[in-house]
């Protein structure tokens, strides 16, 4: 039985300690979504999660199995208004992935966004991650165009490699 919840800020060690397990470290290369051979160092904190938390229009959607108390998963979503929601930090435990997992929470966020009224959802990824757009492709998302510069801030990561930057995706809920 899968269920979903609503973070809190109770809840921002333990998404610390999750996310970073998926995206940065060796630990992380256990699962196919690691950035860790293109960035070193953290990919959130207790502190920066517990601000998105409290920030309005923001959430963190966490996925449990059965009666567990462990987060499986999470994605921080922002509603951009009128029609969209964004979503980012997309993260399965590494031990856990490519069991399904990801396209359950893939399907919430959607599901969330439908919720909201949103037509739209959009997300942005690094271009060397191929695997991942893949996976979003699969799921009906399309490339815009566009990019963003990554944010060079110590606290999202230190690149291990130049020029990096975030490509966009968007998916039309009413295809």
């Amino acid at each position: 039985m899968i269920r979903f919840q609503t973070a809190t800020t109770y809840d921002a060690k333990n998404l610390s300690l999750l996310v970073n397990s998926a995206y940065r470290g060796d630990y992380s290369k256990s699962g196919w979504t690691s950035e860790a051979d293109l960035l070193d160092g953290q990919r959130t904190n207790e502190e920066s999660l517990k601000e998105i938390i409290e920030t309005p229009l923001n959430q963190i959607e966490l996925l449990f199995e059965g009666k567990s108390l462990n987060i499986l998963g999470c994605v921080h979503l922002i509603q951009e208004l009128p029609a969209t929601l964004y979503f980012g930090m997309l993260t399965i435990e590494p031990s856990m992935q490519a069991q399904g997992f990801g396209k359950i929470l893939m399907k919430h966020a959607e599901n969330v966004a439908k919720g909201y009224g949103f037509n739209k959802i959009r997300c942005t990824v690094i271009p060397a991650r191929t695997e991942l757009i893949d996976f979003y492709k699969r799921r009906g998302f399309k490339e815009t165009g566009k990019f963003e510069e990554f944010p060079l801030d110590p606290k999202f990561g230190i690149p291990k490699v130049s020029d990096l930057r975030l490509q966009e995706f968007i998916k039309d809920l009413e295809e």
